[in-house]
């Protein structure tokens, strides 16, 4: 079945004129809440029915709603009422923004050295005055950053000397370990070379029977 489109005109029976505001209320204020999320928008509504009973929405508070709409009614009927003197007024901001700039532009290039030739003798002694004022400025600053990294490198150097102090510790307490275990080897090597010094002995009494070393002879 297609729904038969509703001519837009007063409703004249009063029970169906109170059920189609309900509906169209309701219906408004979902809409308005809809696009109040979706788009981020501020949005207030006042609505008030037949029997003068109040109805209203607000997206975020309704006096800031209408203080704005105030405001920006207010300042929309000034440049309305007074267009030219709201163009003359733009155009004297922008002129004395413009000289402003020019003029800082020019004192930056005689700080930087340049076009002095137009200077006074004041006017140098002046900029010379400003830019030994600005050199002493960076140089201070430059000797409290010295002095900062300064005092960072003498921490480093502590914590250094401190890592250095463990690791001599810890060598020391492997070399006594190494100390200690050194005179058992020595001694087992020393008897052993005894035994060995006694066989070469005994050897060399063998081969020479007339060495130093004394010995017996048996004969009739």
């Amino acid at each position: 079945m297609v729904r038969q489109r509703i001519q837009i005109k007063r409703i004249d029976n009063l029970t169906a004129r109170q059920v189609t505001f309900s509906k169209r209320r309701r219906g408004l204020f979902k809409k308005a809440q809809e696009l109040s999320t979706l788009c981020d928008a501020e949005i207030a509504l006042i609505v008030f029915s037949a029997t003068g009973k109040l109805f209203e929405f607000c997206s975020s508070s309704m006096l800031q709603v209408i203080e704005r709409h105030s405001q920006c009614s207010a300042d929309f009927d000034k440049q309305d009422k007074h267009p030219i003197k709201h163009l003359q007024w733009e155009n004297r901001t922008h002129a004395m923004l413009t000289k402003e700039v020019m003029e800082k532009t020019l004192e930056l290039r005689h700080l930087k050295g340049e076009e002095l030739q137009g200077l006074s003798m004041e006017d140098l002694v002046k900029l010379e005055k400003l830019i030994e004022a600005g050199l002493s400025r960076v140089a201070k600053t430059k000797g409290e950053k010295f002095f900062q990294e300064i005092g960072i490198l003498k921490k480093k150097e502590a914590l250094l000397k401190e890592e250095n102090a463990r690791l001599r510790q810890k060598v020391s307490v492997v070399i006594s370990t190494f100390e200690t275990q050194t005179p058992v080897l020595e001694q087992g090597n020393s008897s052993e070379s005894v035994t060995n010094r006694s066989s070469q002995a005994g050897i060399r009494h063998l081969e020479d029977p007339n060495s130093s070393d004394t010995f017996l002879k048996l004969g009739i």
